[in-house]
């Protein structure tokens, strides 16, 4: 699960020396972040988890595969149940110089259809993700501020050393979010814990990876959780078994699969 989201920096013109030196900062954390290292190929059993204000909870299972190629960045989730969802698929491919490509197929109308941007704001699958949150954004297309070094402990009880990042929109019409705070684990370099603030500069969104493994040379986040601060409701993804680096068939990641499931 990914999110996005961008910072309106305010500034007087007393600061601006500061402030360019933080700014060179932060884009220098966030292109070592961008460089994550990732496996070509991987292929995970995924358990969903709906939760409620209330403490109500309904459990998804998913298959992903994922890919690497040419610049590119393949995802397919394809859920496999409970009945009200089974069968449903989901691609996202993340272009080099452009929008991402995303394409569902809803067993219900028995085709596949592409989603189109201006349905980003909405909920994925019933989620706590949009569309928009799916969205990879280009290090290109934001603004950095570096603000500080912390440690922080995530609900799992984990505590970090982290890099506190503000993240900027450039164009501030492509995201439904004014900014959002990141926390970069120096360890790995990746994001563990995103706060999300809306155009009201309200939070409004939390993302925290709970748990992260070394496999096979690879730091994976094996745990995350998405939760809407202002309707108490969540989502938990957690990877019960991964395989990387194991080539994948190149009709997985077409729209005859998410059709037909072969």
């Amino acid at each position: 699960m990914r999110t996005t989201t961008k910072t309106l920096v305010a500034a007087t013109f007393a600061v601006i020396g500061g402030l360019a030196f933080a700014d060179a900062r932060g884009d220098e954390i966030m292109n070592k972040v961008a460089d994550f290292k990732k496996p070509s190929f991987s292929q995970s059993q995924v358990v969903m988890t709906l939760e409620d204000k209330n403490g109500t909870k309904e459990a998804r299972q998913i298959v992903e595969y994922g890919k690497e190629e040419g610049g590119r960045t393949y995802v397919v989730m394809d859920f496999k149940g409970p009945a009200s969802v089974k069968d449903t698929r989901f691609l996202q491919i993340t272009n080099k110089n452009g929008p991402d490509d995303k394409f569902i197929y809803l067993p219900a109308l028995k085709s596949v259809r592409r989603v189109n941007s201006s349905e980003g704001s909405k909920s994925f699958m019933g989620s706590d993700a949009t569309y928009d949150d799916l969205t990879t954004r280009d290090v290109s297309q934001d603004e950095h501020q570096f603000l500080r070094e912390e440690s922080i402990k995530v609900e799992s009880g984990v505590s970090y050393n982290c890099y506190v990042i503000k993240e900027i929109p450039i164009d501030k019409k492509d995201t439904q979010y004014n900014y959002r705070l990141t926390w970069i684990d120096k360890n790995t370099m990746y994001p563990i814990h995103t706060e999300m603030y809306d155009k009201n500069n309200k939070l409004v969104k939390v993302l925290e990876v709970l748990t992260i493994q070394k496999i096979d040379g690879y730091d994976m986040p094996m745990e995350n959780k998405l939760k809407n601060v202002q309707t108490g409701h969540s989502t938990t993804l957690k990877i019960m078994k991964v395989v990387v680096d194991k080539p994948l068939p190149e009709r997985v990641f077409t729209q005859t699969f998410l059709s037909t499931g072969k």
